[in-house]
């Protein structure tokens, strides 16, 4: 099988080298070329320079797989695609979307037959060597097409990929998945914050969250992703690792989106919706955000804004 996949950042990437890997045919482009001819070279990536060109790659019923920013970035590619294919032929976006925005786009193309499949994608930097986990809305006969894609990039083909529902599904899953993800962050942030404050146990961070790692009820991969942060400091203490991460806390989008969706609903989310707060709030030095950041970039590789710099 063969499919293009634009946008080659961090995960982009990734999931082009998964893809190959698993047999795959990859046609890749992106904005900036050099990752393209450096995925040309190490695995077998088939370059192209333009959309145009990608498409022109493939053979019916065409896959173009967007893994773009979400917004305009991804509207202006996906009108760029209308007239470049044909009945049958398949739209994924599996970037952040906002559900709606896939809603609406499954209408669009319907009106040209062109299928659209929108995919939470999950498993950030990692998602090379484990898998992605792939929320993923769409018709049954468009996944169905796709379906060996979606094998190859999630941890195993019956495992960690599902169907879970129509067009702009996928996307409200992930949407919904990323909202508790900033309350399980910020739990472990609070909590370590207030170890730490007990100054006169002189509690050890590193060997607590590896404690909890086994057996636990609040074991987690995240859980795990900071443990080993913790863990592999090379010497330094925790305060000197933290000192690289700044306290103030990005958001990618969704935990706000996440937040009107209760409101919209009428259902209490307050943990989720504090969670998103704190966030809004950490224009301050505090120690929990400094740990906050020290995830977000153990398990998606963001990076931490610069801790000198000033709000």
């Amino acid at each position: 099988m063969r499919i293009a996949l634009a946008g080659l950042g961090k995960m982009g990437a990734n999931m082009a080298r998964r893809l190959r890997r698993g047999g795959i045919e990859v046609v890749g482009f992106n904005r900036s070329h050099e990752i393209v001819k450096q995925l040309a070279r190490e695995e077998g990536v088939i370059a192209a320079h333009s959309l145009d060109d990608a498409v022109s790659k493939l053979s019916a019923p065409r896959v173009v797989w967007l893994m773009l920013p979400s917004g305009v970035p991804t509207e202006q590619a996906i009108f760029e695609l209308i007239p470049l294919l044909e009945q049958g032929d398949i739209i994924i976006d599996g970037g952040n979307s906002n559900y709606h925005d896939s809603e609406r786009r499954s209408v669009l193309l319907a009106k040209h037959d062109i299928a659209f499949i929108d995919s939470g994608t999950s498993g950030g930097v990692w998602g090379l060597d484990n898998g992605y986990c792939l929320m993923v809305g769409g018709s049954e006969e468009a996944v169905g097409v796709i379906e060996p894609v979606l094998k190859v990039l999630a941890p195993a083909p019956d495992r960690g990929w599902a169907h879970v529902g129509p067009a702009g599904a996928g996307h409200f899953t992930k949407m919904i998945h990323n909202g508790i993800e900033y309350g399980m962050m910020q739990a472990y942030a609070e909590g370590l914050t207030l170890l730490h404050g007990k100054e006169e146990f002189k509690l050890d961070l590193a060997q607590i969250t590896e404690l909890w790692r086994h057996s636990s009820v609040v074991r987690s991969w995240l859980l795990d992703l900071t443990a080993e942060a913790l863990n592999t400091r090379g010497g330094k203490s925790v305060e000197q690792l933290l000192e690289k991460f700044s306290s103030e806390v990005q958001d990618s989008g969704e935990g706000r989106w996440t937040a009107i969706e209760a409101v919209d609903q009428g259902v209490a989310a307050p943990v989720m919706t504090l969670a998103l707060q704190m966030r809004f709030a950490s224009r301050d030095s505090g120690y929990g955000n400094r740990l906050l950041s020290l995830m977000r970039n153990a398990f998606g590789g963001h990076t931490a804004p610069d801790a000198s710099r000033k709000s």
